[in-house]
């Protein structure tokens, strides 16, 4: 897909908009700022991290068997990291400018120095190593892989144990002010909800009747987690306290990441059907859709940075569609 494509792509998505935006015309929650190529990338591109003080942006591409490097001031890819098997999950923490990298073809966790990109460190879990989050208190890295764990690494990649769980996990989220890990576990349809403190699950929270939960966010002030399930496609929003779900709205279909806003209480889920839908939290219960904004296809993955005010949309190479990252800048 060319860059035409893209800007008439996000012209077009105007017209999908509810008929509650129209209170505000001007309004786009989602500005198209620019498209960064990724030539010669092919296959499927899973999560992203990103260094704001390097303003370098990190991308998994797990088909391509790379993590390309793009410096977000150019505008350009700098630098692929090759040989990996099937990148899935990435997390670069920034006191050792170090850059985790999970993959699920070897089941392994890479540490590379961002610096010169040397692999400094290579951690073995068995197999399907997936998401990974910094645990940022307790300077920790976590990483979801194999039938159903969470590993354990400090920050130098050292392994301090795991916590076991019912079956694979996707997404999970980490409590800043507690203690609690909020688990995505499709193949139990349910969310596990693990005291690290403990390293033992403590709950688990039903999809009222939803499958395929993949992506999650975590308002942790306004005690709300966000959930998308693909089958059928929703946005799930549970209750912190309690574990029930609250609202339930429609969502882009075969999404697999999803943001919170917090300044502008707003929520992004990038899905592969080939859209983003925004959401406006108008309070803890109530949300209503602001727009879906045509993307292109198999574009699920993104990252929203809010010390950027940007969402990073990554887009595969199909067919006539180019591979890309494309930036767009959050819109009061």
């Amino acid at each position: 897909m060319n860059l035409l494509r893209f800007r008439f792509l996000s012209i077009v998505a105007l017209i999908l908009w509810p008929a509650a935006s129209a209170q505000r015309p001007n309004q786009i929650p989602l500005r198209l700022e620019k498209t960064i190529p990724l030539r010669g990338v092919e296959g499927r591109i899973d999560h992203l991290s990103v260094d704001i003080v390097g303003q370098r942006l990190f991308v998994a591409a797990l088909g391509n068997g790379t993590v390309e490097v793009i410096d977000l001031k150019a505008g350009a890819r700098i630098h692929s990291i090759t040989g990996l098997k099937e990148p899935q999950g990435i997390a670069y923490y920034p006191p050792a400018h170090a850059l985790f990298v999970a993959s699920g073809g070897d089941g392994t966790t890479k540490v590379f120095d961002t610096t010169s990109f040397r692999l400094n460190k290579t951690i073995q879990h068995g197999d399907d190593a997936d998401n990974v989050r910094l645990d940022e208190v307790n300077k920790q890295v976590i990483v979801g892989y194999g039938d159903g764990a969470l590993g354990i690494l400090d920050t130098d990649g050292k392994q301090l144990g795991e916590i076991k769980l019912d079956a694979h996990p996707e997404s999970f989220q980490l409590e800043r002010n507690g203690s609690r890990v909020f688990v995505n576990v499709p193949k139990k349809e349910h969310i596990a909800v693990v005291d690290r403190a403990k390293r033992a699950i403590i709950a688990r929270w039903s999809l009222a009747g939803h499958q395929a939960n993949y992506p999650m966010a975590l308002d942790e002030i306004g005690r709300r987690l966000f959930v998308v399930c693909r089958k059928p496609a929703r946005l799930l929003v549970f209750n912190l306290d309690s574990g029930k779900v609250v609202a339930q709205p429609d969502c882009v279909g075969d999404s697999d990441d999803i943001f919170y806003d917090s300044k502008r209480k707003r929520i992004y889920a990038s899905g592969g059907e080939g859209a983003i839908s925004v959401y406006a939290q108008r309070d803890a219960d109530h949300y209503e859709q602001l727009a879906k904004i045509a993307t292109g296809s198999g574009a699920r993955t993104s990252l929203f940075v809010a010390g950027l005010n940007r969402l990073f949309l990554a887009v595969p190479h199909r067919g006539e569609q180019s591979a890309a990252i494309i930036v767009y800048e959050a819109v009061e």
